[in-house]
C-alpha cells in the first residue's frame, strides 16, 4: 500500500450522509510558565497548562488561527500573577482563571470561547 495515498483521505461519517468527520472542540496550548520567589528567597517557577473550548466553528476557526495572540495574553495573565504571589503562597486560581478567561474574550474580540485550566503548579 502507497502510505502518501493515505494522507490525502478525509474521515467521513460511518452511515453515510456525506460530510467530514466532527471538529473537536478543544485547543490546547503549551504550558505558561512565569518566575515566581519561593519563601526562601530563591526563584522558583509557576506553570499553567491551558486550553479553550468553542463550540462555535466560525470561533473556533479564529481561535485556532489566533494561538499566538492568545499564547502571548496568557503569558502576560500568568506573569502578571507570579509577580503579585508573596512568598509562599498559593496562586489565586479563581482570579486566575477570570483573567485568563477576559483576556480570552479579549484577544478574540467576543464572548464564546470558554477557557479550560487544568494544573496550576508553584515549585
Amino acid at each position: 500500500m502507497d502510505r502518501r495515498q493515505l494522507i490525502g483521505l478525509k474521515a467521513t461519517k460511518i452511515g453515510g450522509g456525506g460530510g467530514g468527520a466532527p471538529q473537536n472542540p478543544y485547543i490546547r496550548f503549551p504550558v505558561v510558565t512565569a518566575t515566581i520567589v519561593r519563601t526562601d528567597g530563591r526563584r522558583g517557577v509557576m506553570t499553567v497548562e491551558t486550553g479553550v473550548d468553542v463550540q462555535d466553528g466560525g470561533l473556533r476557526a479564529r481561535a485556532a488561527q489566533s494561538q499566538p495572540r492568545l499564547q502571548a495574553a496568557y503569558n502576560a495573565v500568568v506573569q502578571r500573577t507570579a509577580q503579585s504571589l508573596l512568598p509562599g503562597a498559593p496562586p489565586d486560581v479563581d482570579r486566575l482563571s477570570r483573567e485568563l478567561q477576559a483576556a480570552t474574550d479579549a484577544t478574540l474580540g467576543r464572548a464564546g470561547a470558554k477557557l479550560l485550566i487544568g494544573t496550576v503548579m508553584v515549585v
